[in-house]
């Protein structure tokens, strides 16, 4: 075993290597390595135990979907907005279906096609941004629009898996099942998500001082693996785990210290997983399926410039904007791999069919640069051929989208209301499932069989009705009036009567589920359950103890929800709301950290006639924890500022160009000087006898400083400068040596 982890490691730390030199992912290096150490190429396999490498390559998934539910966030999918999940929908169905279509053309079985489908319509993260970085572009308008699709297909990817494997274990596709596995699964990932930010951040703060890095690692893994057996238990897969649980701790203020940690361990058996999958590629396989290859990078490239070009389009971003997204997204991501993964585990898929994709995959991530340089040369073709009207068209449908209108008050309070009832429903279903699942049982073993048994039901019920209530008083009574619902109070009484039929439906919901524990412990009428339940709820809001206990549960859940924004808002050089204003007139913001070999330090804002130059807006200069906002022409500019500024992507690029050209290149070949510590004497004849330290100018001419004097075998360290120099002292100097030995040698 110790031999092939060292063959692997070794093959892969080589490949990629070679990967970086040709400014390549290392991902695909790891693809070669584990084709050359598989047993297709040199005729025996290098490894001995193939197994114990799909072993490890089954944990590298693992620790990958973790690092993603940690970059993930449930919060980065609230904000993306309408556009991400409007293009994210567009290019996962129309991607699947057209590779379940050109699947069934190519003579492929239903099954094989269908997780061909899933594994063309996602878009790879890691090779996106590296492009992005690389090219500069990270700060753009559709820079931003990519990461919010990439973090709704990263959902997609994980609600697709749980699909796909549904589908493949009952080979057949029943409507009502998969409605329900994915009422299921969402329900999974809301309680998941409600008891993470509940409970994880305030224990993380609690034990923070006992938290160091080997710590803080551990506990993180085992939450990791813990989440994995818990999915598995519940009818997951064992990924879906490892990204909940990734995604839970994202919520948290050790996220980033997390994601640090965890990375070595992620590197490591990603690289496992990705030689293993290496390990299954056939050269002479390939050569053989050299078409279906060809054809599949063709349809992974234009399907995806066309669906997500549409989708951003039909979100109403402009056109530009839309076709470089939909130039970035053009290949095929790393969960392809693990719906291969997941197709062979399962035994639905034909062997050809993951090196096939993996093919795909590979030259599609080395095709991503040369594609996203085509947006903006398409764009002009396509601006220069269209005709007026529908380039007006398309102007008005972008701006309108972009106007900001009211919403339709009533109907976002309804949609409000009944998210928060499902999810108190899914935490109440939840409690019920523990309590009479085992608290119950463990208390009727434990009492004494001489009690009772209606008195015992008493006492379960006592004790239920204390845990459900302070969530019972949140569905009838919110502790917040939301903006909705202050609207229409202010409103006529129509509006009025709307918000007191909401309140009466959260009345009711209320008073099923406490009538529903009730039934689940008395045997009782449905009468009597209605009227119990209904004065026990009437009761709970009327109890003050029952609403400090939801206040407090309220506010640490709050709390814990927004701690870690609240501390990127702190951190940020303008805040959120501004920066995500300002999208809506194609304009954004990008700081730039002004070095101190730029001709620009010690200029006006006015001498550098920014503006004029590049049209772009400086809106603040950051300047040692201290913001200068709109700063005026007198402003001068000094090494180390961070100057923000706002502009279209065009305007962005020439004050960077500017800014790059005010920089002063260094010549490296300049001989570099170093302060050493230098002894001489002096001697009867020096001109320094009898003359103090101060006086003999040795700090200013010789640029030193005097560190001590050797007299008479003692040391005087840090003489006092009015000290005067005597014949036989042993003068010890810290400086340059040249600079040194010229003054030394300019009064011996």
């Amino acid at each position: 075993m110790i031999q092939d982890l060292c063959i692997i490691m070794l093959t892969a730390g080589i490949t990629s290597l070679l990967f970086k030199c040709l400014k390549q992912p290392v991902i695909l290096g790891y693809i070669v390595a584990g084709v050359l150490v598989g047993p297709h190429v040199l005729g025996d396999s290098w490894v001995g135990e193939e197994e114990s490498v799909k072993m490890w390559g089954e944990i590298g998934v693992l620790f990958l979907l973790f690092a993603m539910g940690l970059e993930f966030s449930f919060k980065k999918l609230l904000q993306v907005g309408s556009t991400a999940i409007v293009a994210a929908g567009t290019i996962v169905i129309g991607m699947m279906g057209l590779g379940f279509l050109v699947g069934r053309l190519f003579g492929w079985d239903e099954m094989n096609s269908l997780f061909l489908g899933g594994m063309l319509c996602m878009s790879s993260t890691t090779i996106v941004f590296k492009a992005l970085d690389d090219m500069g572009l990270r700060e753009r308008k559709f820079a931003k629009i990519c990461l919010g699709i990439l973090v709704v297909e990263d959902l997609f990817a994980v609600v697709l898996m749980v699909l796909l494997s549904s589908i493949a274990t009952s080979r057949s596709f029943n409507g009502t099942e998969l409605a329900n596995k994915v009422l299921l699964l969402v329900s999974y990932l809301i309680l998941w998500f409600v008891m993470g930010i509940a409970l994880l951040p305030t224990f993380l703060r609690k034990f923070q001082k006992y938290l160091n890095d080997e710590t803080l690692t551990i506990f993180s893994i085992g939450l990791c693996l813990g989440m994995v057996l818990l999915a598995e238990g519940a009818g997951f897969s064992s990924a879906l785990g490892a990204f909940v649980m990734g995604s839970m701790l994202a919520e948290t203020l050790e996220a980033e210290r997390i994601e640090r940690l965890v990375e070595p361990v992620k590197n490591i058996f990603g690289a496992i997983f990705f030689v293993s999958v290496g390990m299954m590629i056939n050269p002479s396989q390939l050569l053989q399926y050299w078409f279906p290859i060809l054809i599949l990078t063709l349809v992974v490239i234009c399907g995806q410039i066309f669906f997500a070009s549409s989708g951003t389009l039909l979100s109403g971003q402009s056109l530009r904007v839309s076709m470089q997204t939909g130039f970035s997204l053009v290949q095929v991501g790393e969960f392809a791999f693990i719906i291969a993964k997941l197709g062979e585990d399962l035994h639905v898929t034909q062997p050809f069919l993951y090196p096939i994709v993996v093919a795909v995959s590979v030259v599609t991530t080395f095709l991503t640069p040369l594609v996203m340089k085509g947006a903006i040369p398409s764009f002009n073709f396509l601006d220069r051929h269209m005709s007026p009207g529908m380039k007006l068209t398309l102007d008005k449908y972008a701006k309108n989208q972009n106007t900001v209108t009211t919403p339709h008050v009533f109907r976002h309070l309804v949609k409000q209301t009944l998210v928060q009832i499902f999810i108190y429903v899914v935490i109440l279903e939840f409690i019920y499932y523990l309590f009479f699942g085992f608290v119950a049982p463990w208390l009727n073993n434990i009492l004494p069989n001489a009690i009772p048994s209606w008195l015992v039901d008493v006492a379960v019920m006592l004790i239920l009705l204390f845990t459900v209530s302070p969530f019972i008083f949140q569905i009838v009574n919110p502790q917040k009036l939301s903006k909705e619902e202050r609207i229409l109070w202010r409103s006529g009484n129509m509006q009025k009567a709307q918000l007191i039929g909401i309140k009466l439906v959260r009345l009711c919901v209320a008073v099923i589920l406490l009538g529903y524990g009730f039934m689940r412990v008395f045997s009782i009428t449905s009468g009597v359950m209605v009227i119990l339940a209904l004065f026990l709820v009437l009761g709970m809001l009327m109890s003050s103890r029952v609403r400090a206990s939801s206040q407090a549960i309220t506010a640490t859940f709050e709390a814990n929800l927004t701690a870690r924004e609240k501390r990127a808002e702190s951190r940020r050089t303008v805040s959120r709301k501004f920066t995500d204003s300002l999208l809506n007139y194609d304009v954004h913001l990008s700081d730039f950290d002004l070095p101190a070999t730029s001709n620009f330090c010690g200029k006006s804002l006015m001498q550098l006639n920014i503006r004029p130059r590049s049209g772009v807006s400086i809106v603040r200069i950051v300047r040692g924890g201290i913001n200068i906002n709109i700063p005026g022409g007198k402003v001068i500019v000094y090494p180390g500022d961070k100057i923000v500024v706002a502009g279209s992507d065009e305007q962005i690029a020439k004050f960077k160009e500017m800014l790059d050209a005010s920089i002063q290149t260094v010549n490296p070949k300049k001989e570099r000087t170093h302060v050493t510590l230098e002894h001489f004497n002096i001697s009867k004849d020096n001109r320094l006898v009898g003359v103090s330290i101060k006086d003999s100018g040795i700090r200013e001419q010789a640029q030193c400083v005097v560190i001590c004097i050797e007299r008479n075998g003692k040391l005087i360290t840090n003489p006092d400068p009015q000290l005067t120099f005597e014949e036989g002292d042993v003068i010890v100097a810290a400086g340059e040596t040249l600079s040194i030995k010229t003054f030394v040698e300019s009064n011996s």
